[in-house]
């Protein structure tokens, strides 16, 4: 019953919106980023150094995390700090997370 309430509840939904955020999660280096900012704020070089990955390919994946309003941006002097623009982005990874392991268990190949 409780499973109808919900379709019931979306199945009329604009859902352009949440395809938007959908596509900003797209991307494993962004998840990744994501979860990393979850531990706080930080600038662009301690996420570089916290993933291993270029400072570019970092800056390029916050611009777009930024444009999906999924991280804010402060500036501290010389020094720009980004951190999640709300704290349920880490409930969903997670869930998300949660739902991709028990879908795929079984699954061999992609």
């Amino acid at each position: 019953m409780k499973e109808v309430a919900i379709i019931e509840g979306i199945e009329n939904t604009n859902f352009q919106h949440p395809a938007f955020l959908a596509k900003a999660l797209a991307d494993e280096n962004r998840l990744r980023i994501l979860i990393s900012l979850g531990q706080g704020k930080k600038p662009v070089s301690r996420i570089v150094e916290e993933l291993g990955v270029s400072q570019p390919l970092v800056s390029h994946h916050l611009k777009e995390l930024k444009r999906s309003l999924l991280v804010t941006v402060e500036r501290s002097g010389p020094f720009i700090y980004y951190e999640l623009a709300d704290r349920r982005i880490l409930e969903i990874l997670t869930d998300l997370q949660k739902l991709a392991t028990d879908l795929l268990a079984n699954r061999t190949t992609f």
